[in-house]
């Protein structure tokens, strides 16, 4: 059986969950600059970014996004983002402090880190590739190369079996 493709030949469920990611990057840093909760901004965006409802100038459609995996990252990271914000810390250098991290790439890392703790089921270079896209969407070289250099070093702590082995075993997406 073949995967279902979209316009672009990727298959539909990881263009889904693309757009589950860069909704849940954008969501955690609502979060974090209004102040709102993790359940109220999983609202928000089911009820209109989700649903295309309330598409904005300028910003990609998030309609195709899978809602069940947004849910999961942007609940899943509130609920841990103590410990997310623990093993950030301890991947920055020691004369930064995560408060120097502009939003957003707090934001992608957040996201990008409760993925490798916690879905096993989506390989290492997946999670990297995914978020490192996201850092594009947003900003030029430097940036992306830093949330690819911060996902990589976490991602040898956190999943070291992913590079004993060679390649990452777990289905794509």
């Amino acid at each position: 059986m073949t995967a279902v493709r979209d316009e672009s030949g990727r298959p539909r469920h990881a263009v889904a969950r693309s757009g589950a990611r860069l909704a849940a990057v954008q969501a955690l840093f609502q979060m974090d600059n209004r102040g709102i909760t993790t359940e109220a901004v999983v609202e928000e965006f089911r009820h209109h970014r989700l649903s295309g409802d309330d598409t904005i100038d300028g910003q990609p459609d998030l309609s195709r996004a899978d809602a069940k995996h947004f849910a999961a990252l942007v609940l899943g990271t509130g609920l841990r983002l103590a410990e997310i914000d623990q093993t950030l810390d301890s991947a920055l250098p020691a004369d930064w402090a995560r408060a120097r991290l502009d939003p957003v790439i707090c934001a992608i890392l957040r996201a990008g880190i409760f993925e490798l703790m916690v879905r096993d089921d989506v390989p290492v270079r997946v999670v990297i590739d995914e978020y490192v896209s996201i850092a594009h969407a947003f900003f030029d070289a430097a940036e992306p190369r830093f949330v690819n250099g911060v996902l990589d070093a976490l991602a040898r702590k956190l999943r070291p079996d992913a590079f004993i082995t060679g390649h990452d075993t777990a289905p794509r997406g």
